[in-house]
């Protein structure tokens, strides 16, 4: 991996978003801690409360469900510079429902509940931040709803490869049909069909 300043990192994503000094988004950054995880290793499961919101450095981070018959179903996927946890274990400081699993080794920022919340008292930039990706995060979530309802597999398919280009060729086959909402033969039969055009 390449040796990124996360500091740096996180810096310039907060003044993209936010109009304000940079002493505001130095401070911002020192609230995050980062760590390393490898491949395969689970960084939320259920049962647990997730302490901490991600924030992705380097890698692929990947958040699913299992349900009663054993079949996991992908709820959200994150690379470089996207956020992932168990959002409702973490804001209601429950017992997680998701996994939460490195889909390569990683290089992540955390910040802990109460890190953020103490955060938000400090700077109303700081909530005002918080605020804007919640609501980035369920204009996300509501538009994934309506084009599973509205698109057929093969649609969806191509709508997430046009968006999301980089996450198509490095999410694993099972990864990306289980988010897709299909079987990973059928996501296999229409990427060789699209391969053929």
């Amino acid at each position: 991996m390449q040796n990124i300043s996360a500091t740096e990192t996180l810096r310039a994503y907060f003044l993209k978003r936010i109009a304000t000094a940079e002493e505001d988004a130095t401070i911002f950054a020192g609230y995050f801690e980062e760590v390393r995880v490898k491949k395969g290793q689970y960084i939320v499961q259920p049962g647990f409360t997730a302490r901490y919101k991600i924030f992705v450095l380097e890698g692929a981070v990947r958040a699913f469900v299992l349900d009663k018959e054993g079949n996991d179903h992908t709820i959200s996927l994150a690379i470089e510079e996207w956020w992932i946890t168990d959002v409702n274990s973490f804001v209601y400081q429950q017992p997680a429902t998701m996994y939460v699993v490195a889909l390569e080794d990683s290089r992540l920022l955390q910040i802990s509940h109460e890190k953020e919340a103490e955060m938000r008292q400090v700077n109303p930039l700081y909530e005002a931040f918080f605020r804007m990706q919640y609501e980035r995060s369920l204009a996300f979530l509501q538009r994934r709803i309506i084009t599973n309802l509205t698109l057929s597999a093969e649609e969806r398919y191509l709508q997430f490869q046009q968006a999301y280009p980089s996450i198509a060729a490095r999410v694993p086959l099972y990864a990306l049909a289980s988010y897709l909402g299909m079987t990973r033969q059928f996501l296999s039969r229409i990427r060789n069909k699209q391969a053929k055009r």
